[in-house]
C-alpha cells in the first residue's frame, strides 16, 4: 500500500527547485511558504470522507464536516455520517480543543493527541498550518521518495507550545514544495505515524486574494498498531463566508437536536 502511495504522489505548484543544503533562514521561509498557501484568512468548510481500518474489524467509514476561520484561529469538526456518530463534533476555541457526544449532552476537553472520531487523524491535520509558529526546523538531507527528489527536514517543537508529537520529520518535493511524507515521533524517539499526502488541490480566495491549498487525499498508518489506518478524502471544499456566530458549543449542539 505504502509503495502504491508513492507512485501516485502528485505534481503540483511548480516553483524554484530546493537547494542541496538549506540554511536556517531558508527552512524557516519554506515553513512559512507551506503555511502561507494553506492559510485562507477568511473561512473554510469543506466535507471530507473517512475510512478507518483495524485489525479483526469491519471498516468504517464516516463523513465529516470541517468548519475553519483562519483569522480567528477557530476550527470546528462535525460528524454526519453513519448514523451512529451523527452530531458527535469537536470545537477549538482560546487553544483549547473540546469533544461533544450528543449521547451524553456532554463536552469534555481533548489532547492533541485525540484520535479524531476514533481514527487515526489528529486535531492538527484539518486545521490551520502552523509550522513555523509551532516548530524549529534541522536539515537532514536529500532522498529519493517513490520518483521524487525530497528533502527531508526535522522540526522540534518550541518551548511551551502543544502539539500532538514533540518531533515530526517532513519530506518535501525539491521541485514542486510539496509536503509529501511526515512522520511523528515521542520524545522517547519512537515512530508514532506516518503520513503520506498523494494530492493537493487549490482553489482561489477572495479574502485571500490568491490561491488556498489543501490536501485532496491524506493516509494516515497508525505505527503502534501497525494494522490501523486512515483515509481521508476531501469531497468539496468551500471558501465562502460562513454564520459569523456559528464556531460555539450552542450551534454545534443545536446539529443534533
Amino acid at each position: 500500500m505504502r509503495n502504491a502511495i508513492l507512485l501516485v504522489l502528485s505534481l503540483t505548484l511548480a516553483g524554484p527547485a530546493l537547494a542541496a543544503d538549506l540554511s536556517k533562514e531558508e527552512m524557516l521561509k519554506l515553513l512559512n511558504e507551506l503555511d502561507d498557501r494553506q492559510r485562507n484568512g477568511g473561512d473554510y468548510k469543506a466535507l471530507a470522507y473517512m475510512e478507518q481500518k483495524e485489525k479483526d474489524k469491519a471498516d468504517v467509514v464516516r463523513e465529516v464536516m470541517i468548519f475553519r476561520r483562519d483569522s480567528d484561529d477557530k476550527l470546528m469538526l462535525l460528524f454526519t455520517k453513519p448514523k451512529s456518530e451523527e452530531g458527535k463534533g469537536y470545537l477549538r476555541l482560546d487553544k483549547n480543543l473540546w469533544s461533544y457526544d450528543p449521547g451524553t449532552g456532554k463536552w469534555e476537553r481533548a489532547t492533541e493527541r485525540e484520535r479524531i472520531g476514533g481514527t487515526n487523524s489528529r486535531r492538527s491535520d484539518f486545521d490551520e498550518s502552523r509550522l513555523a509558529e509551532e516548530f524549529e526546523p534541522k536539515f537532514e538531507g536529500e532522498e529519493k521518495l517513490g520518483k521524487y527528489e525530497t528533502v527531508r527536514l526535522e522540526l522540534k517543537v518550541k518551548d511551551g507550545v502543544d502539539v500532538a508529537y514533540p518531533v515530526v520529520k517532513l519530506w518535501i518535493d525539491k521541485v514542486n514544495h510539496n509536503i509529501l511524507k511526515r512522520q511523528e515521533f515521542a520524545l522517547s524517539g519512537r515512530l508514532m505515524r506516518t503520513a503520506y499526502y498523494p494530492k493537493w488541490q487549490k482553489l482561489f480566495s477572495e479574502s485571500k486574494k490568491s490561491e488556498v491549498w489543501f490536501p485532496g487525499e491524506m493516509r494516515f498508518f497508525d505505527e503502534v498498531e501497525k494494522s490501523n489506518s486512515t483515509l481521508v478524502l476531501m469531497k468539496s471544499v468551500d471558501l465562502s463566508n460562513l454564520d459569523q456566530n456559528m464556531f460555539t458549543k450552542a450551534w454545534l449542539e443545536s446539529k443534533s437536536r
